[in-house]
């Protein structure tokens, strides 16, 4: 699975990781991601992010 950077500040989003604090199970792909999810650093939309 890819990894997606933010554009804005850098975080990477982990499929293998996914976003606990955000409810995203470990194993999420960044496309099933819900599309009201945010940066959990810099509160960027998912649209700010590109693939790795």
């Amino acid at each position: 699975m890819d990894k997606y950077v933010c554009t804005i500040c850098g975080y990477v989003y982990d499929p293998a990781e996914g976003d606990p604090d955000s409810d995203v199970a470990a194993g999420t792909k960044f496309e099933d991601v819900p599309e009201d999810w945010v940066c959990p650093v810099c509160g960027a939309p998912k649209d700010q992010f590109e693939k790795e």
